[in-house]
């Protein structure tokens, strides 16, 4: 399903592929300045497109490609009758034949430029047109400084392709990075700004193919595919009215140690508001009464091993952890889980049994770890994890063989022989307990369902994200409960509910 959702505004690419399309498009124009032309007059569009009344503009330029768009956007400006000032460090002087002729360019139509010596004038508007794809490591201590200096200024900050100090392909800042309120990305989009510490340097997103032949692009295949909540409705296609609950399947939570019932009273209510036909739970005897009390439409059992078996062999999915504990408890029902052969999916304690007590999966299972528990499965630091998301999901996918969803901001789902989906939704109100239960049930629900295991971890986690952003334009991010999810995940699971 991910390659059917590829689109020239979706499909996300890594920085080998983005300069294999700069130099055939170049090729293709006939002159790589002209590149640079495009990308500087698409930035000068945006910026007045959106800040139509500023008058001030700082444009700080570093000595590369991404600094020559800087300079062409700032003699745009200039032309237009605004007040400019551009800024580069006393090393960064333009570099290469087509940002020095850009900066020439700038001199011409009567453009000075500064060196920056610690203070940044007053403005309406910051450009960044530092060095958009072209730094992977930390700033050296001068661009530090002057990156500071820009995060430091009130004026909101346009960065140009890539806020300054991100690395596009990863997600991460090895060192200190812009605070951009706004991104332009020029020919197609960068795989790391959609996931990790880049979407707190981005800001919002806005591409600009600038009108290149399809040939540059063509034959070229993207990393990921970004998905948001326009995508929903290819899973989410209207039941027939002759439909039963035994069309929609039945899912099995397990779960619910001494302590954490709640965690499987939110998997199995989240199942069914994501439209299970039905959902059992097994959990422990203390917890049943107090289940159905809250949740009266699951069938709640006990956790005795005839009513497992039962359970299990009606099951279409599994979903086993949400509060399963790592006693042994928790490991008996894991290890009957795990040899029943059903659908399965994988979160919460049963993620952190399965890195102590490693296991063979079927290849339909499904994982869903947050970074904590990735790292543990692969054995290293939840930093590492993170400073490279897409290299920890597809370590986990190629370990397990099945798929996986690495949770977080620009939740990722990696599957072997599918190309890697991004969510573009959710926010840091969800980052509260019980969350990632909601999802299992969320997932789990739509596995049951018929989708295939791909298609339901990727609509799950939209779903998911989407219900999120809709509980927290209602009342806000912060005191977000994933019990505040239920009314949403029904609205959003019709096609046109909701929206």
């Amino acid at each position: 399903m991910s390659a059917a959702l590829e689109t020239p505004a979706n499909a996300l690419f890594d920085a080998a592929s983005l300069r294999a399309i700069e130099a055939r498009a170049a090729q293709l124009l006939g002159d790589e300045f002209a590149l640079m032309q495009r990308a500087g007059q698409a930035a000068w569009r945006e910026l007045l497109d959106r800040w139509p009344k500023a008058q001030r503009l700082l444009v700080v330029c570093g000595p590369g490609n991404n600094g020559g768009d800087g300079y062409v956007l700032a003699t745009h400006a200039r032309s237009a009758g605004r007040e400019v000032r551009v800024l580069h460090l006393p090393e960064h002087a333009p570099r290469g034949v087509m940002a020095q002729r850009a900066h020439a360019g700038y001199a011409d139509a009567g453009g000075r430029t500064e060196t920056f010596t610690g203070e940044l004038p007053a403005a309406d508007v910051v450009v960044d047109a530092l060095f958009g794809i072209g730094l992977s490591r930390a700033p050296d201590s001068s661009v530090a400084t002057m990156i500071a200096a820009v995060n430091a200024q009130p004026a909101p900050v346009f960065a140009l392709d890539v806020p300054s100090g991100v690395d596009a392909g990863l997600g991460s800042a090895p060192g200190v990075a812009i605070n951009a309120q706004h991104t332009l990305e020029f020919i197609a989009r960068k795989m790391g700004l959609c996931t990790g510490t880049a979407l707190d340097h981005a800001g919002s997103l806005a591409l600009a193919t600038l009108d290149l032949p399809a040939a540059a692009i063509a034959g070229i295949a993207p990393v990921a595919v970004c998905v948001d909540t326009s995508h929903l409705s290819r899973w989410l296609s209207p039941r027939t009215r002759d439909s039963h609950k035994g069309s929609h399947g039945r899912v099995l939570a397990i779960g619910g140690d001494h302590g954490a019932g709640g965690a499987i009273v939110l998997c199995a209510q989240a199942a069914l508001r994501s439209g299970a036909g039905l959902v059992e739970v097994v959990t422990r005897q203390v917890h049943v009464a107090a289940l159905l009390a809250r949740l009266p439409e699951a069938m709640a059992q006990a956790d005795d091993a005839e009513s497992l078996a039962a359970g299990l062999a009606r099951a279409d999915c599994v979903a086993v952890g949400p509060g399963l504990g790592q006693g042994s408890w928790g490991q008996a029902l894991f290890a009957r889980a795990l040899a029943a052969g059903k659908p399965l999916l994988l979160d919460a304690d049963a993620l952190n049994l399965l890195a102590v007590h490693a296991a063979p999966l079927p290849p339909d299972s499904i994982l869903t770890p947050h970074p904590g528990e990735a790292a543990r499965l692969l054995g290293i630091s939840t930093a590492q994890v993170q400073q490279d998301r897409y290299a920890s999901v597809h370590a986990l996918r190629d370990r397990h063989g099945c798929v996986v969803v690495l949770k977080g901001a620009g939740t990722l789902i990696a599957a072997p022989g599918e190309t890697t989906c991004v969510i573009a939704a959710g926010n840091p109100g969800m980052a509260v307990g019980g969350m990632g239960d909601v999802l299992s049930g969320v997932i789990a629900a739509l596995r049951a369902q018929g989708l295939r295991a791909f298609d339901a971890a990727v609509c799950g986690a939209l779903l998911h994200a989407a219900a999120g952003d809709a509980a927290a334009r209602d009342g806000g991010e912060r005191g977000l409960l994933p019990s505040d999810l239920m009314p949403w995940l029904r609205r959003l699971a019709n096609p046109g509910g909701g929206r």
